[in-house]
């Protein structure tokens, strides 16, 4: 009946949040198709059934029942899981990072992931696209859009419905058709999208991608603690990330230096010991961001009781200025002591990872 409204009124747009339709089966479905009859008619766009709604930040809207407005963002999120996408944004708020445009798409009766797709390509905020997939109903149009969209703005994916027992759950959630799941990792390496396995990697990767540039394979690697440097060439080595041999001008520049403890690794991963100044860390990020053939940076550092994260995090931000088409990824391994260089990193949309796998899949994500 409201439909039969809005459709008279002649509206803009209409947003069914309501469940009750063709994830209930076929009388859910019978009634969705009846909505959907009505608005093609009116030719009035409809988003839904069953979806949280539309959040579209920079203009203060919030078209939908979350409890609250994200930060700002270059990041998009299209979701056909509503629950989630209330998650994300209150994880958000404590988090720095935040979002374009957020669409539930639901049941997708009428408008699909691959309408909205082709709307955030013009969406001059959004940098990146993360996506929210259980199953997709045109698959044809979503190869083709997918693949034309993702070599201007990187989509990450994850795939719910991998198992026969996920894939029976869809059904009964948004009324999808899942498929077979081989079918959906072959269109996601065809069309060059990232895919993921955990809501973390798909935030992280959604970051790293936003805010920092892509880069040729061949990283640098600074940290101020030894086995975590280890760590991270083992995590390198696992995800075919390629560390750049230190010319010997660039060692001869690191050594040089006053602020240069003798026992340096002399080789990438450059260690600088765990008594390491600012200082120390100002001179191995500018030698190794200036030798051409090292295309990024990741920085680690370890709290020492020596060790001033809020310093270390301006010398890298200066740097940044200095070498803006390098990517820098940093892992300032900590917590509360830790925290206020991390803000200044993240203020400054240098990502910081407190794991360092996680900055290692970052790394790989920009190569």
């Amino acid at each position: 009946k409201v439909v039969e409204e809005c459709c008279q009124k002649k509206v803009g747009g209409i947003i069914v949040i309501s469940a009750g339709f063709a994830e209930m089966g076929n009388k859910g479905k019978i009634l969705q198709d009846k909505i959907l009859q009505m608005v093609k008619k009116a030719n009035i766009p409809m988003v839904g059934p069953n979806v949280l709604g539309i959040i579209k930040p920079s203009i203060g809207l919030n078209s939908s029942f979350a409890p609250a407005i994200p930060k700002g963002g270059e990041i998009a999120i299209i979701s056909q899981s509503g629950a989630l996408i209330d998650s994300i944004i209150d994880k958000s708020l404590l988090e720095n990072y935040g979002f374009s445009t957020i669409i539930s798409c639901g049941n997708e009766a009428d408008l699909k992931i691959s309408d909205f797709l082709e709307w955030l390509k013009l969406d001059k905020e959004t940098k990146v696209i993360i996506l929210f997939i259980e199953g997709i109903r045109d698959g044809r149009k979503f190869l083709r859009v997918a693949k034309k969209i993702s070599k201007i703005k990187p989509i990450v994916v994850i795939k719910a419905g991998k198992s026969k027992t996920g894939t029976k759950a869809i059904l009964s959630h948004t009324g999808t058709l899942a498929g077979v799941y081989e079918i959906y990792k072959a269109v996601f390496k065809k069309t060059g999208i990232f895919e993921v396995e955990t809501i973390e990697e798909l935030l992280d990767l959604a970051k790293v991608l936003a805010w920092q540039p892509r880069c040729k394979n061949g990283i640098g690697i600074i940290t101020n603690g030894g086995g975590c440097g280890i760590l991270m060439v083992d995590y390198f080595e696992s995800l075919g990330i390629k560390l750049t041999k230190l010319k010997r001008r660039t060692i001869e520049k690191i050594i040089k230096s006053p602020f240069i403890h003798p026992a340096w690794s002399k080789r990438n991963p450059v260690d600088i010991l765990g008594d390491a100044s600012p200082e120390r860390f100002k001179i191995a990020i500018e030698a190794l961001l200036g030798q051409k053939d090292i295309y990024g940076l990741l920085i680690i550092e370890t709290l020492q009781i020596m060790t001033r994260p809020v310093e270390n995090a301006k010398i890298i931000i200066e740097a940044k200025k200095k070498y803006p088409k390098k990517p820098i990824v940093c892992c300032f391994l900590g917590g509360r002591f830790t925290a206020a260089g991390i803000k200044l990193l993240e203020d400054h949309k240098i990502p910081n990872f407190l794991e360092l796998k996680r900055g290692a899949l970052a790394i790989k994500a920009l190569i």
